[in-house]
C-alpha cells in the first residue's frame, strides 16, 4: 500500500539513522518525507525498526497509508512526481 512517512527527530544522529532506514524502503521526496510502497508485513517490520531508533518522548514519526483512490487524488504544486514505482528491485 502506498505510504507517506514524515518524521521530526530532535537529535541529528537519530535523525540520520531514521533517514537511512527509510531510504532502504522508499523514495526521499522532501527533507523529512518519504513515499513508500509497503505490504502489511513490511509496514509492521519498518514500524518496529523506527520505534527502536527514535526517542518516543521527543521524536515523532507519522505514517499515512493511502489506498489507490487517495493516491490518484494527490496533487503536487511545483517540482516532483508521486513515486509509485518501486525504488528498488529484487532480482
Amino acid at each position: 500500500m502506498f505510504t507517506i512517512i514524515s518524521y521530526d527527530v530532535v537529535e541529528d544522529k537519530r535523525r540520520t539513522k531514521v533517514m537511512k532506514l527509510l531510504k532502504g524502503y522508499g523514495t526521499h521526496v522532501q527533507y523529512s518525507v518519504f513515499e513508500l510502497d509497503l505490504d502489511g508485513e513490511e509496514f509492521a517490520k519498518l514500524g518496529r525498526k523506527l520505534r527502536d531508533l527514535i526517542d518516543l518522548n521527543t521524536d515523532s514519526v507519522r505514517c499515512y497509508r493511502l489506498d489507490t483512490t487517495a493516491v490518484q487524488r494527490i496533487t503536487i504544486h511545483g517540482i516532483g512526481t508521486v513515486s509509485t514505482e518501486p525504488s528498488h528491485w529484487l532480482v
